[in-house]
């Protein structure tokens, strides 16, 4: 219940946490996919940035051993080659997590591939000590 309904219909799946990082998959769906043109059958750079944030959100709770209320203050997302249809590998590493503030830095890949598809850094303000 954090999340609204449409952030929850994206399906990110934890896949695991170590060394101050979190992974997730992010499952094929068509709903994510833009298609037409020559450019069509990629997932849109709309559901990248909401899987950073949320990954990134669920990656400090994990962290922090719980959820901390928190809001997003920047999200700079840089895009390196499409994310074809499929699913899609996340990274997730806490680059500062303090008491006021935590960045993270999300890494975005095609499944089974070692091509880096996308980076997100995202910067949140905790509401809460």
């Amino acid at each position: 219940e954090i999340f609204a309904p449409w952030i929850q219909a994206l399906g990110l799946k934890p896949v695991s946490v170590e060394d101050g990082a979190c992974t997730f998959t992010l499952p094929e769906t068509t709903t994510l996919t833009r298609g037409g043109g020559a450019g069509g059958g990629v997932i849109c750079g709309q559901a990248v940035s909401a899987a950073a944030d949320t990954a990134s959100v669920l990656a400090l709770s994990a962290l922090n051993g719980r959820f901390r209320a928190c809001t997003t203050v920047d999200l700079t997302a840089h895009f390196m080659r499409p994310l074809p249809q499929g699913d899609v590998d996340i990274r997730v590493e806490a680059l500062s997590n303090g008491r006021r503030m935590a960045v993270t830095r999300s890494e975005f890949r095609a499944a089974g591939s070692t091509k880096l598809a996308a980076t997100v850094t995202c910067a949140f303000a905790y509401l809460e000590d």
